[in-house]
């Protein structure tokens, strides 16, 4: 079971942002992220992974297989979004992203949840086998939003690797607005976060608000 914290609305509303930190992060690196997206009808779930790693959380081994806690992770974020299912929160009325790791996660778990999301915001990541993902989409991938975003000058995951990856689930099909930025592995301020906002407000329709 992963440990997370609500954030209400200020606004009583259904709609849900389900965020993933990345490596070595936690909740308390995203406690930011509502004040700064500026949408008051929006609740927020900050997600700590499951695996300690040097005073935050790893969702799987970066340095080895990375499969295993791949898919480990990934049936305790089905777990997480079928509870929020479950407490009145529609997957339909969730956004659901993350950074770096919590960007890999997010693909992985959003192409493979049977149900659609208002959105999916990667940040920043990769993508665990490509190839494999999209033999198993779920039958309501291709009908998924995603927005992805990476920096030009990220020394971790460089930006060629992850633009091929993209290009392969693009050319599946999936429905991806993809925005290149110039920075490092990190988030670039207020030009990213109006561009993840423009993408989050469309899922609901709600362009103005």
């Amino acid at each position: 079971m992963l440990h997370y914290d609500f954030i209400p609305a200020q606004e009583k509303s259904s709609r849900l942002w389900i965020m993933l930190h990345g490596l070595g992060d936690s909740i308390e690196g995203y406690r930011w992220l509502p004040d700064a997206m500026r949408l008051p009808w929006m609740n927020y779930l900050l997600v700590n992974a499951p695996d300690e790693y040097y005073g935050g959380f790893s969702w799987f081994d970066f340095a080895g297989d990375l499969v295993p806690g791949v898919a480990r992770s990934r049936k305790l974020l089905f777990d997480l979004i079928d509870a929020q299912r479950e407490s009145g929160f529609p997957t339909e009325q969730t956004i659901f992203g993350g950074f770096s790791q919590g960007c890999l996660m997010s693909i992985e778990v959003g192409l493979r949840y049977p149900h659609r999301f208002a959105g999916i915001v990667g940040i920043s990541g990769y993508i665990c086998e490509p190839e494999k993902l999209v033999k198993e989409f779920s039958p309501v991938a291709l009908q998924q939003r995603l927005l992805i975003t990476h920096g030009t000058q990220d020394p971790l995951l460089r930006f060629e690797m992850v633009r091929k990856q993209i290009a392969i689930l693009e050319t599946a099909g999936v429905n991806i607005e993809f925005h290149e930025f110039q920075k490092a592995h990190t988030i670039a301020g207020e030009s990213e976060l109006e561009v993840i906002r423009k993408f989050v407000r469309a899922g609901y329709a709600v362009v103005g608000q």
